[in-house]
């Protein structure tokens, strides 16, 4: 801890020009006497917007400096905890004006058993599945707390909440706190007709915050959607939603024979369907070719900085028309670095 910690120090005196050497000794006695150290709320917010920069798999780092910070650290009561999401919630959503948006809850002592904070549940009934089938084994680990088992294929996740070895704690997110977005086309009418929707703002709480040798668990943030994330993946896959046969249907081509590429145009309509819902609805989007041109800006002022770029490069090229990007055609290094927001284990078990 006491490397990782020197390590992130020095980066942080490094860029935000900060004299070190005392915070340096503080550090390595906190250590030394209690087995770790506490960040200053400076060295929080620095390291969350740097883990961001970081983050391989991410496209929209050219933002990773506008990250809003909550530092909750202090809050060890579940409903002080739940309220603090919410407020997330609100303030991410900011009317449809995606703020990005991270809030940091105390190391070691709390987790959050959503995926998402924001997400849809999955039911299967009668050997379908009704609603999101990423969500079917959490939503039945949540019905085993007490949520109650629907038939609809938009209803909401609560938020359940661990603090240290306490039982969790389910809550109900108020219904005016989520902002959806309901999917439309203007020149296929019938697109309505299948009921798609998506909500506004995509939260990641399962993820953890590593900076200096410490991991925040509980640490959920966001930033804004990228369209093909909802319209070529959570609404048009297979093992998702799969309205991929209903679009063609809705905008009259047959979805029968591969050739015809019956599949590559009902998802182009289906993607501009999601891009035009969401700003006719006032909602924060981007589509993936200014993404891209984004994330090319975002590479040119790292390497003024004398930054290296890594990246995902499977991450990173978009499921629609990836060739048509720069990423496409250019190499990345995968190496991870430190800050950074990191995969953990599901803090329940789920029975199989």
């Amino acid at each position: 801890m006491l490397e990782k910690a020197r390590a992130f120090i020095k980066q942080f005196g490094k860029e935000m020009k900060k004299p070190i050497e005392q915070r340096l000794k503080e550090i390595e006695e906190e250590i030394i006497s209690t087995g770790t150290y506490t960040h200053t709320e400076e060295e929080l917010v620095y390291g969350a917007k740097v883990a961001w920069r970081n983050s391989n798999k991410c496209i929209g780092r050219l933002f990773w400096n506008s990250l809003h910070v909550f530092d909750h650290r202090r809050l060890e009561d579940e409903e002080e905890i739940f309220e603090a999401l919410v407020e997330h919630i609100r303030y991410a959503t900011n009317g449809g004006k995606i703020r990005p948006t991270i809030s940091i809850f105390a190391p070691g002592r709390v987790r959050i058993w959503n995926d998402q904070l924001i997400r849809y549940a999955g039911y299967e009934k009668d050997g379908q599945v009704i609603g999101d089938t990423v969500s079917l084994d959490v939503t039945k680990k949540f019905h085993e707390l007490g949520f109650p088992m629907g038939d609809q294929p938009y209803d909401i996740l609560p938020l359940v909440i661990q603090v240290d070895d306490r039982p969790p704690k389910m809550f109900s997110i108020p219904k005016d706190a989520i902002l959806e977005v309901p999917i439309t086309h203007s020149q296929y009418p019938k697109v309505e007709q299948i009921g798609m929707r998506w909500y506004a703002v995509p939260i990641i709480s399962n993820m953890g915050y590593e900076v200096g040798g410490i991991t925040y668990e509980a640490a959920p943030f966001n930033g804004w959607y990228m369209g093909t994330e909802i319209g070529a993946r959570n609404l048009a896959d297979e093992d998702r939603y799969n309205f991929l046969p209903q679009v063609a249907e809705a905008i009259g081509i047959e979805a029968k024979r591969a050739h015809t590429l019956w599949k590559d145009r009902a998802l182009v309509e289906l993607n501009y369907a999601v891009l035009e819902s969401y700003k006719q609805a006032g909602v924060s989007i981007v589509d993936h070719h200014t993404a891209a041109q984004q994330f090319q800006l975002f590479e040119q002022q790292e390497e003024k900085e004398g930054r290296d770029v890594t990246g995902n490069w499977t991450w990173l090229i978009p499921p629609l028309s990836p060739a048509t990007t720069h990423i496409f055609h250019r190499p990345y290094n995968n190496t991870k670095k430190s800050p950074n927001y990191i995969y953990q284990q599901k803090p329940f078990h789920l029975e199989k």
